[in-house]
């Protein structure tokens, strides 16, 4: 053994710190497992601080607010100064150095956790197909279970573990938006495409920014026509955050980059390359931004730290640590989740129970099956997928789904598991399962499942399913919930026997993903209040009118909620015409109010 390697031994190990792999650690170790988590950066996190994307999508609703996820959006609500309501694109927009401060603390606040960054997987080591031990750069840690919560599934070829990478054509599983074969498109972009994701700065009417460096490759010409369908007061509202910042993490001619793919897993050389190129193409929109926005639009350079120091692009400053990935290795697993499995059962709002004997299902998602191809001719496959949103709340959300066990382990392989976005699932449905939220959902069951392993003894593979979920369900510190329910907030008292009975009872489990009693209103105290008129414009599209307060322009306010009684209130029980005074937060950026609360007020 090299004598420069220090050799450490852990129940549990989770390689990558992001945001499954940052779960996962945490998750196994309050349950009681030596765990250490080694990762690249600098950060933990992942998509949710380091790769910038701090306006997370999917399981906005109230009640899959649950679990590690849940404890985060509170989290942030106490420590985020002006609270989360800035940009139009989430619910939930932040300083990523914030969530940054979360994990770490979290991370900090166990004794059994030992957090170690600036370290890549060179080798897995072997005992037989079971994988024993990860050597990194200085450090080799032997382990019972190891979790690969890589960014890219780099784990995968290491440890010889088969995954696929890619597309599949309709026949594989039948898939109603699969192609029926390659194509000169699916050829181009074998996978969704990363973003570079870039924080500015709105310096203010009449101020001077400093100019945007010019990058080696610059091509303003890919960026023309950018925000046309939006405006610029739109574009710069997209993902507005506190203090005057905003993200550019811009789909249509922004800045994803998807431009030789493949070579994310070639190799290592061929990996620093296309990022240098993709830090290069978010340094070049940023630049375009700021000369046709003007120049009170600049870097924000103090966001993030300096980055890893590797081989290759490095983030920093005003640009994130790494890129935001969309897409990676997939195992495959002793399940799949496929794009049947994520679409609403036929006259339903919800998507079937998976498993067959018995519910096999350990996160929730519910964001819509959304993919991201750089080229215009990419508008023309997301109109081919099959649409999974719905409305509620006064607005748009997706067809809850349910992930199941057998997607986080390797169908051949044991003592490892997966925690990111390398699950075992089908490239079309990657769109819907690659967001943070369910990701973050997917870290925690993992980090469970090996944590009981652990406890037992036993493989991956042999970890009885009930045993996982009524772990997770049950958990002291962050429960989560497993069966996704419209109106199963944490907060009902029938919470955990509703999910038991739909886990033990799949066959009564609802088309319209509400339970038959619904609960009691909760109390809540928004921390503003409008006095208006109810007005419906149609089925979940809802306005307050003739306001004490109005939007900018005078335009009435959009009324939306994630709260279910609100949102049955809203749909049926609120007279219109009736005036009424409404508690909740006012998003200015999106046009909204979230209705948190509201009462009569007389007959207007």
């Amino acid at each position: 053994m090299n004598p420069e390697i220090t050799t450490l031994d852990a129940d549990v190990l989770v390689v990558g710190g992001g945001t499954g792999g940052t779960a996962a650690a945490i998750q196994a170790a309050r349950r009681g497992a030596n765990t250490i988590l080694v990762g690249e950066g600098v950060w933990l996190g992942g998509m949710l601080t380091s790769a910038g994307v701090c306006a997370p999508d999917g399981n906005e609703l109230a009640a899959f607010q649950t679990g590690l996820w849940g404890a985060f959006l509170r989290e942030l609500e106490r420590r985020q100064v002006g609270g989360l309501d800035w940009g139009w694109v989430s619910f939930f927009t932040y300083d990523p150095r914030v969530g940054a401060a979360i994990f770490a603390d979290w991370v900090r606040q166990l004794p059994n956790l030992h957090w170690i960054g600036g370290q890549r997987p060179r080798e897995v080591l072997r005992d037989g197909d079971r994988p024993i031990a990860v050597r990194f750069d200085t450090v080799l840690v032997r382990a019972r279970i190891i979790l690969d919560g890589t960014e890219l599934g780099d784990l995968l070829p290491l440890a010889e573990i088969p995954y696929r990478w890619g597309w599949e054509w309709r026949d594989r599983w039948n898939e109603p938006s699969a192609p029926v074969g390659p194509n000169a498109f699916t050829c181009r972009y074998p996978v969704q495409a990363p973003t570079w994701v870039a924080v500015l700065r709105d310096f203010g009417e009449g101020e001077q920014a400093p100019p945007v460096p010019v990058p080696e490759i610059d091509r303003p010409e890919l960026f023309a026509g950018a925000w046309d369908a939006y405006g610029p007061r739109q574009f710069v509202d997209y993902a507005r955050l506190p203090g005057d910042r905003f993200l550019l993490n811009w789909p249509i001619r922004g800045n994803d980059y998807g431009e030789g793919l493949d070579r994310l897993v070639a190799s290592e050389t061929a990996r620093s390359q296309f990022l240098q190129e993709a830090l290069w193409h978010s340094q070049s929109f940023a630049l375009y931004v700021q000369n046709q926005l003007g120049r009170r639009y600049g870097l924000a350079e103090e966001i993030f730290p300096p980055g890893f120091k590797g081989k290759g692009a490095n983030g920093g400053g005003a640009f994130a640590l790494h890129p935001y990935y969309r897409e990676s290795r997939r195992i495959e697993g002793l399940e799949t989740l496929t794009e049947r499995d994520i679409l609403p059962m036929s006259g339903g709002r919800v998507a079937r129970l998976p498993g067959s004997e018995r519910v096999s299902a350990v996160a929730v998602g519910n964001y819509e099956n959304d993919h991201h191809y750089p080229e215009t001719i990419a508008g023309d496959f997301k109109l081919q997928v099959q649409r999974k949103s719905i409305r509620w709340g006064g607005r748009l959300t997706g067809t809850p789904f349910a992930i199941p066990y057998g997607c986080l382990v390797p169908a051949e392989t044991d003592g490892f598991l997966v925690c990111e976005k390398n699950i075992s699932v089908s490239h079309i449905a990657n769109g819907a399962t690659r967001l943070q939220p369910a990701v973050m959902g997917i870290g925690q069951a993992a980090g469970m499942a090996a944590a009981l392993c652990v406890e037992r003894g036993c493989e991956p593979r042999e970890l009885p399913v009930r045993l996982l979920q009524e772990a997770l369900l049950t958990d002291a510190i962050a429960p989560t919930a497993v069966i996704p329910l419209f109106d199963l907030t944490r907060d009902r008292p029938d919470w955990l026997d509703w999910q038991r009975y739909y886990l033990d009872c799949p066959q009564a489990y609802p088309l319209e993903g509400e339970t038959p009693t619904p609960g009691t209103a909760i109390a809540r105290v928004g921390p503003q209040q409008y006095v208006g008129v109810l007005q419906r414009l149609g089925e979940q599209d809802y306005r307050l009118t003739q306001c004490d307060r109005p939007r900018s322009g005078g335009e009435p306010w959009i009324l939306v909620t994630l709260y279910p009684d609100i949102e049955r209130d809203l749909r049926e029980v609120i007279p219109e015409g009736e005036k009424i005074a409404i508690a909740g937060r006012s998003n200015r950026a999106g046009g909204w109010i979230l209705v948190e609360a509201w009462e009569s007020c007389q007959k207007f």
